[in-house]
């Protein structure tokens, strides 16, 4: 068994994107720049915030942070997205998820222009997904794909068996391995047989938000297995979707929680930001 260390792998990333933002400035005059908006003060979202403006500081991008109250109208909102959406001087806009209740988190989306909306959810970046064309990619698919590549892990070719189909995970992983010629299963809450499915599987993605979810009875010798999860177990220890301790010593590949598709998560998000940049000065 081989650990899958996103953590190493994304500050590899994270210094190549430091000298291509470098290399940026020296011809544009400016850094690429991301702004962050903030509503509210959910605890995860704040960490998360966190570590997003911290990893631009480390790649040489501007980070624009913005945080509003909980009770922000969805008009102000709004406005201060059509405001970031036309500065030249941004490159990048994030929307950090989840939103307070009364705003209306796809109309706010919407509202991002494609060529700006690096965490890739507009529908035109899903659109060009689906087709197989260029397009911003939502970031932990990325991040899953850029991690295996890595490793020297090619899809082409195997089954691969995505468990979840939410349209911020699930949707667009099954369409980065599609496009990466991978024959995959999308399995959800309606799957009839969902063990059966997931034994077929050469690269498991588990996406579905319940700890220890995935036993080693649902994975197959020598998988590929690919942890998107972060939970809580009955101790309130930080877990995965996948029961690592007795999965591991079966499988070829593993990804840990932590350490493994969230630096990722962070890493393509940079990387998101640093293309949309060379795109729009191009």
């Amino acid at each position: 068994m081989t650990l899958l260390d996103g953590k190493a792998v994304s500050a590899e990333i994270r210094s190549e994107l430091a000298r291509r933002s470098g290399e940026f400035a020296a011809r544009y005059g400016r850094r690429p720049s991301l702004a962050v908006l903030l509503i509210g003060n959910d605890p995860a979202s704040e960490i998360y915030t966190r570590n997003k403006i911290k990893g631009c500081e480390e790649a040489g991008i501007r980070s624009l942070s913005y945080r509003l109250p909980g009770d922000t109208p969805q008009q102000d909102v709004l406005e201060l997205i059509r405001a970031l959406a036309g500065d030249d001087g941004v490159d990048g806009i994030l929307v950090q998820l989840p939103l307070p209740a009364h705003l209306d988190a796809a109309r706010l989306l919407c509202e991002i222009p494609p060529e700006k909306d690096v965490d890739g959810f507009s529908s035109q970046n899903m659109g060009a997904l689906a087709l197989g064309k260029e397009g911003i990619a939502a970031c932990t698919p990325r991040g899953v794909m850029e991690l295996l590549s890595r490793y020297k892990i090619s899809a082409d070719g195997k089954h691969a068996v995505v468990i979840g189909r939410s349209n911020t995970v699930g949707r667009p992983m099954a369409l980065l391995l599609l496009n990466a010629n991978a024959t995959v299963t999308v399995c959800h809450s309606h799957t009839r047989d969902l063990k059966e499915e997931c034994l077929r599987a050469d690269i498991l993605i588990a996406a579905v938000g319940k700890p220890k979810f995935v036993t080693a009875d649902m994975v197959k010798e020598g998988a590929v297995v690919v942890d998107v999860g972060m939970d809580r177990d009955e101790r309130g220890k930080l877990c995965g979707d996948v029961d690592f301790e007795n999965v591991k010593d079966k499988v070829s590949y593993i990804t840990p929680v932590p350490g493994g598709v969230g630096p990722m998560t962070v890493a393509m998000l940079l990387e998101n930001t640093l293309q949309a940049a060379e795109r729009r000065m191009r």
